[in-house]
């Protein structure tokens, strides 16, 4: 649609085409009703997500209206997504959120999304149309600003901006006027403007996103020591926490310190859980930080949330099949054997897609990997001597998962041949993320120096330590745990082989490291019941070996 045309059609209500998804046809009568008081002619009506999107295939809407829980396909913060993505809805574009519901969780969901209006049911038509109202007026005075940010020109947005700041008959509006040229500096990256534009609307200002513009152009110039006390302040508050772990998640990212990213991340997934690509962010994190839970944990969530939605595919059911299988090398044999069967139940919910054909041998290696950690190694040898190759496939993820099937079944120099490939592949690969590139950096490293999973490593060591061999014992440990960081049983059979160095007079300065490391591990799990008094038991051990 042209600009003039748009402007045009937002200045009369009779010109202007609505869109409510919403599946309580009482609210679809409260609402219609409502509209068409104001003179609104063109409403349309979709009880469901599938419905609203044929109907945005059609004709252009200058007005939707979503409510949340759109039941039958996907909800309503998914639909809002896929509609932004596909462009049915842009800056100019009226967008009002529904929802009975008002938890943080949402909330923050729903913010990420900047509708123009949130309306809490139940509904009254006179607030409908107070509200619809007030928000049409902004997208007529501010017309020209929301093509600028629509049409991604930032030098435009800011230029307009200044413009309508000049005009007194705008006062009402500065704010949204001023959040959007904050947010255009940001855009064009100029951090120091952008620094001294919310510094100074700090002084006018109390709102949220005057607070958040401000860290983010310090953060950007690696300025964190100087709002440290903010930083606090802000991570305190339920307006602002969220924001501000995702944007610190970011900053140490870029920082390269991943395992303080992490814990960011983890606390902004929990504050806003639907976000496909934070979740997508959670998951690399946690594999760079070897939390095999974290990423088992992430590759369900993606799976979950993303269904129905633009970024469904059945390569999500792949990857919480791998991750579960991944986790599943670092646990004893009953916690593992949960894992497992979990994770075919998943196979054979990707068997059962219409895509199956495409992942044919992406499931052979995870068969084979299943049949590994079930000690059936003759069975995995020949699934894969069968049906395997060295050709490797576009997709980094499918070739990495070959390396960890030969690695695993001690086919090292196979393994080495995909790593090599798959260091070509990275080199070669620009949109590859930084912590994707990172990942697949320490798996190569890790394949190439580490021979053998960290629950072999574990049953290794236990055989060592039964056999009084204690310095062979305590390097399987150690590699074990580089492995699994936070594995405590690992981390109690380390302890245990120490105090044997101890006893048998073997035990070096360089060992008290390892110790602190275990008791450390230790200390960060919480432990119950018949777990506990044995942790209880190792530290006084450890304790009188001070004394």
């Amino acid at each position: 649609m042209l600009d003039k045309e748009l402007k045009n059609a937002l200045e009369h209500f009779d010109q202007l085409n609505v869109l409510i998804i919403e599946d309580n046809t009482l609210v679809h009568g409260l609402l219609t009703d409502a509209l068409y008081e104001l003179g609104i002619k063109e409403i349309r009506c979709a009880q469901n997500a599938y419905y609203g999107l044929r109907l945005c295939e059609e004709m252009h809407f200058h007005i939707v209206i979503c409510s949340f829980n759109v039941q039958s396909d996907k909800d309503g913060f998914h639909l809002l997504e896929e509609l932004k993505f596909r462009g049915f809805v842009k800056k100019s574009t009226v967008l009002i959120f529904l929802s009975a519901e008002t938890s943080e969780t949402l909330v923050n969901s729903i913010v990420e999304l900047q509708p123009d209006d949130f309306w809490v049911k139940p509904l009254s038509a006179s607030n409908v149309k107070k509200r619809l109202t007030y928000a049409l007026q902004i997208k007529r005075k501010l017309f020209n600003i929301y093509q600028a940010v629509d049409n991604k020109n930032s030098s435009k947005a800011i230029y307009y901006a200044d413009r309508y700041l000049l005009d007194a008959s705008l006062e009402k509006y500065f704010p949204s006027i001023l959040r959007m040229k904050g947010d255009s500096f940001l855009q064009l990256r100029e951090f120091s403007e952008a620094e001294r534009f919310f510094k100074e609307l700090l002084n006018t200002y109390q709102y949220s996103w005057v607070y958040l513009g401000y860290v983010k152009a310090l953060l950007k110039q690696g300025r964190i020591d100087e709002i440290q006390q903010l930083l606090a302040e802000l991570t305190g508050k339920p307006d602002t926490r969220f924001a501000t772990h995702d944007m610190l998640a970011q900053y140490y990212i870029e920082q390269e310190n991943y395992a303080q990213a992490y814990d960011e991340i983890k606390l902004a997934r929990e504050l806003a859980p639907r976000n496909i690509e934070r979740n997508k962010k959670y998951w690399d994190l946690a594999r760079l930080n070897h939390d095999h839970l974290g990423q088992y944990q992430a590759t369900k969530s993606i799976a979950t949330y993303a269904k129905n939605s633009v970024h469904d595919s059945p390569r999500l059911l792949l990857n919480v099949i791998r991750a579960g299988i991944d986790l599943a090398c670092t646990l004893a044999d009953s916690s593992s054997e949960k894992v497992l069967q979990e994770s075919e139940r998943y196979i054979k919910r990707l068997q059962e897609h219409q895509e199956f054909g495409e992942f044919k041998e992406q499931l052979l290696v995870a068969q084979a990997r299943i049949l590994n950690v079930r000690k059936q190694n003759e069975l995995a040898e020949r699934l894969v001597e069968t049906h395997l190759s060295l050709r490797t496939s576009t997709d980094i993820e499918d070739n990495l998962d070959k390396v960890k099937v030969f690695h695993e079944l001690g086919m090292r120099e196979e393994a080495i041949t995909i790593l090599q490939a798959i260091s070509n592949q990275i080199a070669g690969e620009n949109l590859t993320s930084q912590v994707v590139s990172k990942y697949v950096e320490q798996e190569m490293k890790e394949r190439q120096e580490i021979f053998f999973t960290a629950r072999q490593l574990h049953e290794m060591a236990v055989e060592h330590y039964q056999k009084k061999r204690l310095e062979p014992a305590l390097t399987s440990l150690m590699q074990a745990l580089e492995l699994s960081p936070q594995n405590s049983k690992i981390a109690i059979s380390m302890l245990k082989v120490l105090l044997a160095m101890k006893r048998d007079h073997l035990f070096q300065d360089e060992h008290q490291a390892l110790a602190e490391q275990g008791f450390n591990i230790l200390n960060d799990h919480h432990f119950t019941g018949s777990s506990l008094e044995a942790v209880n038991k190792l530290k006084g051990q450890w304790q009188a070996t001070l004394n």
